[in-house]
């Protein structure tokens, strides 16, 4: 249960029809497997002692009166059994028949909560179930109702419910039945993802497979889903008995407090102890969270992030009735998706690309490679172009301030970086235009931008756009090119990320590399991602990283992990007056609304969590 993972069940046991001795060993066979596996909560189908096909038979007092014992030993088979178990029962109470789940855990009944059957109603009271009341069995009572929460002492994130998605559960365990037809497959996994991603939660739907084949057929489709991913699924007639994967209840939490989803006030929770255990990680992290791994999926995502960026674009041009667009291109990355994104806003708006004017502006870091990528960038865009010089103006302003040339210091880079947004923002007046912002998402994490320099514009396109997606939406525009112009593309897209303010090596490369100086893009994206998408821990984001990336040991990943820590804190006041920008995902640092906390809040804390990690 180490940083909010535990380890969840679905079964899927093959039914025999009025069987229960039987179907009870079967249950019995996957409690043990669960309790090998550590798992925390295991959820079998709905009326798996029984079957479901049973009709005249669930008013049986010979059946019912066996269900009853049943559950009474299956109480007893899991006392030290770890797995919190959820099975399907039909159950007696007040003189109505009930189907009925059996919340049970270390020779316990926790409570048992009546539901309205999936598959056949014949028999069962299921129009007034009790919200919360108590049921007798042996002498006992026993809380029983619809409206119950159970709850674990030792990590208030691990909460569930049994079919009840208005409790405000961080897991619903949907004990089900579902007879397999052409279209019920799809429509399974449409609901469960539908009701996980609207309710932030993890739901697990499990039936079984067998009983009677009088008619339907039951393929034992189970699915365990998470904020409306499918993390692992028995596809129908797959036989295997038993799924488990691992739930982080903790991020689903801490999406919930984003979206202002609570606990509803409850009539009755049910607390229940369980031994902490390392939970181990079996499922797949993500290494780029801000780009989708179906390439389909990714094609979308970028169609629709150019769409957002240029309609926001071309409505801030029209509102201040702007004349140009004026941009400043260096031939990376940032400066190429900006002008791109500035091509497709004048097509909105009825206007020439030549009411964009690009501006390259080399001193002495430029290289021939970066100049004449940004010259045949815009000669294919058919957009204006200016080559600005600016190495006597900065040298004028050395002499001014008595900065030697020989001296490579933050004030020999962030001159050039002031002098070339001087130009911009004066011939932005000049033109009676706007200077479109360059920058992205992670320079603004990491404040990789020089304060009033390229830190300011008056609209940033690229504000809520990770360097790792940025790379990607490139990219596609490139795959949707043809000529000179997909060439370029995808020469940009070779070019090391690079702010080129240092001089050229001796063979005319680019001799400043980002990657060298605040690390690896891929890290700090994963890293950015985790902390505020879900407020991960130093130590989670770092147990997590390792899993993800095999290239980087864990002492690569913690000193970079301590880079980002610092610079994500002391550069707030940076992101704290940035210009205005579109927003295009769940991670922003715009301090309108999106991420807000004080310039000068103190690391220490933070910091003090990664000196503890051992490695």
């Amino acid at each position: 249960m180490r940083d909010g993972f535990i380890k969840v069940g679905a079964a899927s046991p093959l039914i025999f029809s009025a069987n229960i001795t039987k179907n009870c060993d079967t249950v019995k066979n996957i409690i043990d497997k669960a309790d090998k596996g550590f798992v925390n909560l295991l959820v079998f189908p709905e009326l798996c002692i029984t079957g479901a096909s049973l009709g005249d038979l669930f008013l049986s007092d010979t059946l019912l009166n066996g269900t009853e014992n049943i559950l009474i030993e299956l109480k007893d088979y899991t006392k030290d059994k770890y797995p919190v178990v959820c099975v399907g029962l039909p159950l007696k109470c007040n003189n109505a028949v009930y189907d009925c789940v059996a919340v049970i855990h270390n020779g316990e009944i926790l409570g048992i909560v009546p539901k309205k059957p999936n598959f056949n109603t014949r028999g069962f009271e299921y129009n007034n179930l009790p919200e919360c009341d108590a049921i007798e069995l042996e002498d006992e009572f026993y809380n029983f109702g619809t409206d119950i929460l159970f709850k674990c002492d030792k990590l208030d994130e691990f909460t569930f419910a049994i079919a009840n998605d208005k409790n405000g559960a961080v897991i619903i365990a949907d004990p089900s039945v579902s007879p397999e037809t052409v279209t019920s497959e799809k429509s399974r996994e449409i609901k469960v993802k539908a009701i996980s991603k609207d309710k932030n939660c993890a739901y697990i739907f499990s039936s079984f497979s067998g009983d009677s084949t009088q008619g339907d057929i039951f393929s034992g489709h189970s699915i365990i889903t998470e904020n409306g991913k499918i993390s692992a699924q028995n596809k129908p007639f797959e036989n295997n008995d038993l799924i488990i994967t691992e739930i982080d209840v903790k991020n689903l939490c801490s999406d919930r407090r984003h979206n202002g989803i609570s606990v509803a006030d409850l009539l009755c929770t049910i607390a229940f102890s369980q031994e902490v255990k390392e939970t181990g990680i079996t499922r797949k992290v993500e290494r780029y969270p801000f780009v989708p791994s179906d390439k389909t999926e990714l094609a979308e995502k970028a169609a629709k992030i150019l769409q957002i960026q240029s309609f926001g674009l071309a409505g801030r041009i029209r509102h201040t009735y702007s004349k140009k667009a004026v941009i400043g291109i260096s031939g990376g990355l940032d400066s190429t998706l900006a002008l791109l994104v500035s091509v497709r806003a004048m097509k909105i708006l009825n206007r020439p690309a030549t009411d964009i004017l690009a501006i390259t502006m080399p001193c002495f870091g430029t290289t021939k490679r970066t100049r004449s990528n940004s010259e045949i960038l815009c000669r294919e865009l058919g957009v204006d172009f200016k080559e600005i010089n600016i190495t006597d103006s900065v040298k004028q302003h050395f002499k001014d301030i008595g900065q030697s040339e020989n001296d490579f210091d933050v004030t020999y880079e962030n001159s050039q970086a002031r002098e070339r947004t001087q130009v911009l923002m004066d011939i932005a007046n000049k033109e009676n235009g706007i200077v479109i912002g360059t920058g992205d998402l992670s320079e603004l994490a990491l404040g990789w931008a020089t304060y009033n320099g390229d830190h300011m514009s008056m609209y940033g396109v690229n504000a809520d756009l990770p360097k790792t997606l940025i790379r990607h939406i490139v990219r596609y525009e490139a795959e949707n090119s043809t000529g000179e112009l997909k060439r370029v593309l995808l020469d940009i897209l070779d070019t090391p990320v690079s702010p080129e303010l240092l001089p050229a090596d001796s063979k005319g490369d680019i001799a400043q590399k980002t990657v060298d100086l605040v690390g690896p893009y891929d890290l700090h994206d994963f890293f950015l991602y985790h902390t505020v998408r879900h407020g991960a821990s130093p130590q989670k984001i770092f147990r997590l990283a390792c899993l993800a990336f095999e290239e980087f040991d864990e002492k690569t990943i913690l000193h970079w992990l301590t880079v980002f820590t610092k610079r994500f804190f002391t550069q707030q006041f940076k992101r704290s007056c940035l210009p205005d920008g579109p927003r295009v995902g769940s991670v922003s640092l715009s301090p309108r609304g999106d991420w807000q906390m004080p310039s000068d809040a103190s690391y220490s804390l933070w910091l003090s969590e990664i000196e503890k990690i051992k490695i």
